[in-house]
């Protein structure tokens, strides 16, 4: 097998940067297919914690070769902070990152733009991270965006951007009664002199995608977000503005579907999520604050507290479906080492009548009541543990339940933040 996809089951923050870190080591390309520096990818090696926003988690091995394929969105100011943080932790970067010149630049309007809908609002905003993510994806949607490829060309770079700053002038000052802080010229003497400093490493990754697979090299696809997040299959309008589930592979990398070989998911042994929506197994209590004090559950990317629940194997049942996943990887298990007992979601009721279906809309999600299977805890540390064996009885048993209720297998299991404190019960490469 020569390609492999990561993706988050749930709302995001499951840990994928850990996983896509282990499974970097067999790789020879990692690849971001979607997103922008709306995710945060925590690696924690020797007890040095990195935090990744646009660059894959695989950066961190010095031989592997990243990619930020052309369904992203670029925010190049913070793009050249993060290839700057990488050789100020002692890693190259030369010969090792490959741009696509086909995604789309996050620009200054876009962030203001961001800002100024999410305040319009009110009580009913969505909770985005104010990078511009959605902005961005509106006007490559709209065909008005402008890709990293336009800055090669000064004079097409110049006339796009002169009329998106007019069009986007006239909207925040009377669409949304927003001061505009921005210029033509400051922004585009700031994208120029950013863009030189990247120029580099900017590539058309579509042919490169497609020649290293041909040839048999190892790709391994990061997901960024989770598959509940998804614009089209996630809890709209919740959700980020992009395909963050594996339906986004191919079109955010220039592949076929067909060279997409194996799929895993990565689930918390809990549930998380950032920002508005619906929530049904959220705990506002004790629980939750315990489950987020141990979790240590702050955004990486805005540092906001993350709304905590118990897991929620409905939800995660669905991403499986969607993804068509051929395992799923459980992590932060030893956040899980304090209950005495666990309450795991297994279906929703609503309006008195058990669903079979993970529901279209948040209005009907937000209504639904979760059904619960109560398990026994186990009361004792599991960071240390190498071994599935070695586990106590009540964790193998939980394990074993998401293994049966999911009708797949837990290959990996995370116990800790640092590399080594993993359980790995099968290779998956």
């Amino acid at each position: 097998m020569s390609t492999l996809a990561i993706v988050g089951t749930q709302w995001g923050d499951e840990g994928k940067g850990k996983i896509v870190d282990i499974l970097s080591e067999k790789a020879d390309y990692i690849v971001r297919f979607q997103g922008g520096n709306n995710a945060g990818h925590t690696v924690v090696i020797d007890g040095n914690k990195y935090i990744l926003h646009l660059l894959p988690s695989g950066i961190l091995h010095e031989d592997k070769k990243c990619v930020l394929g052309n369904g992203m969105v670029i925010d190049l100011e913070g793009l050249l902070n993060e290839i700057e943080f990488i050789k100020r932790v002692g890693k190259s970067v030369e010969g090792r990152i490959f741009v696509s010149e086909r995604a789309h630049l996050i620009l200054p309007y876009h962030k203001e733009l961001d800002a100024a809908s999410e305040k319009l609002r009110g009580n009913g905003s969505i909770g985005t991270t104010l990078k511009g993510i959605g902005p961005a994806y509106r006007d490559k949607a709209g065909r008005v965006g402008i890709r990293i490829a336009d800055l090669k060309d000064e004079e097409t770079f110049r006339e796009k951007l002169r009329w998106n700053i007019r069009e986007k002038e006239l909207t925040l000052k009377h669409v949304y009664n927003y001061e505009v802080s921005f210029s033509f010229d400051e922004v585009y003497s700031h994208i120029m002199r950013v863009y030189e400093k990247v120029a580099n490493f900017v590539c058309d990754t579509v042919t490169l995608l497609n020649r290293a697979i041909d040839r048999g090299d190892n790709v391994l696809f990061e997901g960024a977000q989770a598959t509940l997040l998804d614009i089209d299959v996630g809890t709209y309008p919740f959700v980020t503005s992009s395909n963050s589930s594996a339906l986004g592979i191919p079109a955010g990398a220039g592949i076929s579907p067909r060279k997409v070989e194996k799929i895993y998911g990565i689930m918390k042994a809990y549930t998380t999520r950032v920002g508005g929506g619906p929530f049904p197994t959220e705990l506002k209590d004790t629980m939750g604050e315990l489950l987020r004090a141990r979790g240590h559950e702050y955004g990486s990317t805005t540092g906001r507290p993350r709304r905590c629940g118990w897991l929620d194997l409905f939800a995660v049942k669905f991403s499986k479906m969607v993804n068509d996943l051929d395992g799923v990887i459980v992590t932060k298990l030893d956040v899980l080492d304090a209950f005495d007992e666990i309450r795991v979601c297994v279906g929703y009721e609503l309006d008195g009548e058990v669903l079979d279906h993970f529901p279209s809309t948040a209005k009907e999600l937000s209504r639904v009541k979760p059904i619960y299977e109560t398990l026994p805890g186990w009361k004792t540390k599991t960071t240390h543990i190498k071994r599935f064996e070695d586990l106590p009885k009540e964790a193998q048993n939980f394990i074993k339940f998401i293994e049966d209720y999911l009708e797949t297998t837990v290959p990996i299991i995370s116990t800790g933040p640092q590399r080594d404190e993993t359980i790995v019960a099968c290779e998956i490469w």
